[in-house]
């Protein structure tokens, strides 16, 4: 049965998931457009720019499981946990906050060095597109936090898309680096 403000939630929920779309297209374009730099812009101390790029997806990666951990500690969905203590709600917002204050400089990085990359195989062309798709996932969500009345199921879906895109992200980049057995130098 369709509440009388329904017909509000529907054009506010789609214009958050336009805005996420527009920031992956306009990440996407920019990226392809723009003509990479031999160099990266910083290596914030790390010997090399990879080894940058892959210990901060790394830490990146052990905050999104705490956020997915207390996500679900939240919604009740932790088995065995009970009811989300008072905590839990600025872990969770905590550590999404560090998590993204990490992967701005590695997207940055790999942005302005590499570009959207379609030239090196299909790791590299998903690990792109996964790129784009998580900054608008994440942007569609922060909007969906914002927004009041949406249903129930809104945020766990953008939610749990920014956190595939994110575990796409890290099997493309770090993952696949640390398996492929190369140094990190």
């Amino acid at each position: 049965m369709a509440t009388t403000d329904s017909p509000r939630r529907t054009p506010a929920l789609a214009g958050a998931l336009l805005v996420g779309a527009a920031v992956a297209v306009a990440l996407g374009v920019y990226g392809r457009e723009h003509t990479p730099k031999p160099h990266p812009l910083f290596n914030a101390g790390f010997s090399s720019y990879v080894q940058f790029k892959v210990w901060f997806t790394t830490a990146a990666a052990v905050l999104v499981l705490v956020q997915l951990l207390t996500a679900l500690w939240m919604w009740g969905r932790l088995p065995g946990a009970g009811a989300a203590p008072g905590w839990v709600g600025p872990a969770h917002r905590w550590s999404g906050a560090l998590a993204f204050v990490l992967l701005v400089p590695v997207a940055l990085n790999c942005l302005y060095s590499i570009g959207f990359e379609t030239d090196y195989g299909a790791r590299s062309l998903v690990h792109s597109i996964a790129g784009c798709a998580f900054y608008g996932a994440y942007s569609a969500k922060m909007i969906g936090l914002r927004l009041r009345g949406m249903p129930g199921w809104t945020l766990p879906v953008l939610g749990g898309l920014l956190f595939a895109c994110f575990v796409v992200l890290f099997l493309t980049s770090a993952a696949w680096f640390f398996q492929s057995g190369r140094p990190l130098t």
